[in-house]
């Protein structure tokens, strides 16, 4: 009997793997199981990202989201995926005390979500921090630049790598978490030269994810709320792919006429005795 080959989720190592080919990353967020599913068979990973505390509950910052809220919806992502690495975002507070704070955090959303990976902002002073998980086996992607949990510290949500004391250190974060074993690094909200210097620096080795960058990184992530035309205000780096805003707001106001009307529900939507 011939004997049936079981595909399996893409793993951390195999963006290593696109890298070398030259093949593209593609990335995506996602907080539900049926978007999830929309998204499994395009994108390499699926990042579910603390900006759902800004989508989803309408937070002014990703500052109030917790550890328990990324690990349900990380669990949903799961529950409608079977293909893409699944990279869940720590969130602020759940790892920067110390590397046994990030361990104990890290490993109860592995456990708890069967996700594949880890993401945390910071750069050269949390290497430590990143070489402690991956040391204990938790695929970690890193994240330097525009950090959305530093937002407080940085005055806004304001572009990095201006001037040459911004680029010096942008270079030196990304070479101290890829010298840490992180398989990836989110590039966000960098001068596009400078980024591009991060992707193209041999000594960088590991998988450069932009958003916000440059063309020259591996790949790229935006989030999904925002390219498909579902955000009211999105950053400049945002293409809008879609704009579904329009068609749910038309699609709601059809249905509420119906309804008014008597039109809905229609004798094809009810059911009869026989």
């Amino acid at each position: 009997m011939s004997q049936v080959v079981q595909s399996r989720r893409i793993r951390a190592v195999d963006l290593a793997k696109r890298k070398a080919e030259g093949a593209k990353i593609i990335a995506l967020t996602a907080y539900h199981a049926h978007t999830a599913s929309i998204l499994d068979p395009h994108c390499d990973f699926i990042l579910v990202g603390d900006s759902l505390g800004m989508v989803m509950h309408g937070m002014e910052t990703t500052l109030p989201v917790t550890l328990e809220m990324m690990i349900v919806q990380a669990q949903a992502v799961i529950r409608g995926t079977s293909r893409a690495l699944i990279v869940v975002d720590m969130p602020f507070g759940s790892y920067e005390a110390s590397p046994q704070q990030a361990f104990m955090s890290a490993a109860r959303v592995l456990k708890e979500t069967g996700a594949g990976a880890i993401k945390m902002e910071g750069g050269a002073r949390f290497a430590e921090t990143v070489s402690f998980l991956v040391e204990r086996g938790i695929p970690v992607m890193g994240h330097i630049g525009l950090t959305p949990q530093s937002v407080n510290t940085m005055g806004g949500f304001r572009v990095q790598g201006r001037g040459e004391e911004g680029e010096r250190k942008l270079m030196q974060d990304a070479q101290a978490i890829s010298n840490a074993g992180a398989f990836a690094i989110v590039l966000e909200g960098i001068v596009e030269p400078v980024a591009r210097a991060i992707a193209t620096t041999p000594s960088i080795t590991t998988v450069t994810i932009g958003i916000g960058a440059s063309t020259a990184c591996d790949g790229q992530i935006l989030v999904l709320e925002d390219m498909l035309g579902l955000s009211e205000r999105v950053p400049k780096f945002v293409k809008r792919f879609g704009s579904l805003r329009g068609q749910i707001e038309g699609a709601v106001e059809a249905y509420a006429e119906e309804v008014r009307a008597g039109r809905f529900p229609a004798d094809e939507h009810t059911y009869q005795p026989n």
